[in-house]
């Protein structure tokens, strides 16, 4: 394994939490990780992105210039990464916060409505949960039920309230994730 990934949305949406949780639950299981966050002065409704390299190899770079996997929240980082999703690579995309999809010829697109459906959730907030479940149900990248241990250790506590509906996201995006599998397969 060598995926070398880009997770990226708009500050407050997760995506620097979910890089930390995926780097986490590797080194869990004892794989070779680098986890490198990037965000804007005003963090919250800023830009963030984060590289997440997971491989069975020593690192050589934690700068992710080709990435294998994009995990998009939404529309301007979807504008500034797609040039970087390599040809074979997937790019998960929350529709949610989407107005124009892509074309991408060379490589492949899950389309999930994320934050429509972490609002059915129950909360908004976990819509980065729904998309990263679907990324590793997509891509086997760690255990399900590693994922989901370090989750709830990550949010216990004072966010311990919001375990729930985290579980529920985890849930919904590998429900996702394995019905998307499906479907490449034909």
């Amino acid at each position: 394994m060598n995926e070398r990934m880009i997770f990226a949305g708009f500050g407050g949406q997760g995506v620097l939490t979910i890089g930390k949780l995926l780097a986490a639950c590797a080194m869990k299981e004892s794989r070779h990780v680098t986890f490198f966050p990037s965000y804007g002065g005003e963090v919250r409704g800023g830009t963030a992105n984060c590289q997440v390299v997971i491989a069975d190899d020593p690192i050589a770079s934690p700068l992710v210039e080709e990435a294998t996997a994009l995990l998009i929240l939404n529309e301007p980082s979807m504008n500034r990464f797609r040039p970087v999703l390599r040809a074979g690579g997937l790019m998960v995309l929350n529709v949610s916060m989407v107005e124009t999809l892509p074309t991408i010829e060379s490589a492949d697109v899950m389309e999930i409505p994320a934050t429509a459906l972490a609002g059915k959730i129950g909360d908004v907030r976990v819509a980065n949960t729904i998309m990263l479940a679907a990324l590793n149900e997509a891509r086997k990248l760690v255990d399900g039920e590693n994922l989901h241990d370090v989750l709830v250790d990550a949010l216990g506590g004072r966010r311990s309230d919001t375990i729930p509906a985290n579980e529920a996201a985890l849930e919904k995006g590998r429900d996702l994730g394995a019905e998307w599998l499906k479907k490449q397969e034909k």
